[in-house]
């Protein structure tokens, strides 16, 4: 199990990287998170809801995404509240106190998860959750120490170098553990290391002898990273062409699958701009607006940040606005959520730009898409959505964004071309799509990126890295131990 310092200390990527180098020496490796906490998520082929970085695992260990390995996902719609997703369904909505009084129903299906991957794989590599000396939340912890105890798991410490204070960190993260917790921490991991090793070894010396753990492995600062991100929204976009087309994100409280974006982030020929609280948006070619888990709240802080003003002059001078899921519904007249899906019930007013209504409802849709778009380019993604939107009776011309392989009609365009909406997630991962949807919004001669293919290379250069940094027979004597 990869236990971390802090959140974004490096666990999903370390397990990213375990699973590959394993799935190398031909080993039966799957990933698992007990319990996870993102607005980041994808949907598995038995149509469940897992988190996106368990998503990325699972590919790295070269087998198809499962439910088993996230079997409790918790989706923040406020700052105290929470969707709970089990085994990739939504089964309620709880408060922070709530969720404490519930942890001994998720636990049984953490467990229940757990054995069934165990009984299907080789090794199964765990990422924990935050920090395991939260002292607050160690009663009925199920995402780090918690679990270890309870299945006897082995555990590794990483900690972030980069952000200063690592002997710190790592030494105050061991002492707030138990004995019993201590005593299976068989190492520890420094992450995102530049520099001369030689001016750390010192360090790494005294905090040997300081704690009894050796450390497996410093991880250097690997550059321009290409790979999904768990939560936080990475600001890397590497070197940009002359001209390129000037593509501007509002950051919502509650923006959800913000990775839909991360193949424009490395798109050569894209300035992406990320657009939080408090920052006026610059002048753009296409405005995307993102999911969110609060709709009608993140649509009161767009108004309230002067977005609808900016939308519109944005639109008179032949701009493009994009919505998806979320930001889709947003682009409508009208969202209702009679009974309180999302927050206190009601509705509210949209922007008005697309001739559609939506109704939230309890019953979320999690479908993988196939489908095309207007101009005959194939569109894949996935759908995870509450709402159903519909177009207004009596409504002018309105075409659909995409027709999908099911039947179904998905999303809407305005009739002046300049506004479209989706309920696609990872629509600009495809390669005909993004180029497709890049000249609508204005660039000429838009390069094709095959994104899964410099996935599969990212993941590779992260194990290249793994192979040679990190004390792999110390970990897994009975796969890499010597030849």
């Amino acid at each position: 199990m990869v236990q971390g310092t802090t959140s974004d200390a490096g666990k999903s990527i370390l397990v990213t990287g375990l699973c590959r180098v394993l799935r190398r020496r031909g080993v039966k490796v799957a990933p698992f998170k007990p319990q996870n906490m993102s607005l980041n998520s994808a949907v598995t082929p038995e149509q469940g809801e897992i988190g996106r970085a368990q998503a990325l695992q699972a590919q790295a260990a070269g087998i198809a995404p499962h439910t088993d390995m996230n079997p409790v996902l918790l989706k923040p719609s406020t700052d105290c509240e929470a969707q709970v997703i089990i085994h990739g369904r939504a089964v309620r909505n709880l408060g922070a106190r709530a969720y404490h009084d519930y942890k001994s129903t998720a636990m049984a299906a953490v467990l229940a998860s757990w054995q069934r991957l165990q009984a299907a794989h080789d090794i199964v590599v765990v990422e924990g959750a935050g920090s395991p000396a939260e002292i607050n939340l160690r009663d009925r912890d199920i995402a780090n120490m918690g679990f270890a105890e309870a299945v006897d798991c082995p555990v590794i410490i990483v900690a972030d170098i980069d952000r200063g204070g690592v002997f710190a960190h790592l030494v105050g993260t061991l002492e707030l553990l138990s004995p019993s917790e201590q005593a299976r921490v068989q190492g520890f991991v420094i992450n995102r290391f530049r520099g001369d090793i030689a001016l750390l070894q010192p360090g790494l010396d005294w905090l040997q002898e300081r704690t009894g753990k050796p450390v497996l492995g410093v991880l250097p600062y690997l550059h321009h990273l290409q790979l999904d991100a768990e939560d936080a929204i990475a600001p890397d976009q590497g070197d940009k062409a002359a001209n390129a087309l000037r593509v501007v994100v509002p950051v919502f409280p509650r923006i959800s699958n913000h990775t839909d974006f991360d193949a424009l982030r490395h798109h050569r020929q894209v300035d992406l701009t990320y657009v939080p609280t408090g920052q006026a948006p610059p002048p753009a070619d296409l405005v995307i607006l993102p999911g969110s888990k609060s709709v009608r709240a993140d649509l009161d802080w767009l108004r309230a940040q002067g977005w609808e003003g900016y939308l519109q002059r944005h639109l008179r001078y032949g701009g493009r606005v994009l919505g998806i899921c979320g930001g889709y519904q947003m682009l409508g007249h009208r969202i209702d959520d009679p009974d309180g899906v999302e927050g206190p019930a009601g509705g509210s007013d949209g922007l008005g730009l697309l001739d559609i209504d939506t109704t939230l409802a309890r019953h979320k849709a999690l479908h993988q898409t196939r489908g095309a778009l207007p101009c005959g380019s194939p569109v894949n993604g996935y759908e995870i959505h509450c709402g159903v939107s519909t177009r207004r009776a009596g409504a002018g011309e309105c075409t659909r964004f995409a027709h999908l392989e099911d039947g179904r009609d998905d999303g809407a365009r305005s009739a002046d071309g300049q506004v479209a909406g989706t309920y696609l997630h990872g629509l600009f991962d495809g390669e005909t799509a993004c180029v497709a949807l890049l000249e609508w919004a204005g660039l000429e001669n838009a390069e094709a990126v095959d994104r899964d293919a410099l996935r599969e290379g990212e993941i590779d250069r992260l194990a290249d890295c793994l192979e040679q940094h990190l004390d792999l027979p110390a970990l897994f004597p009975q796969w890499c131990g010597a030849q």
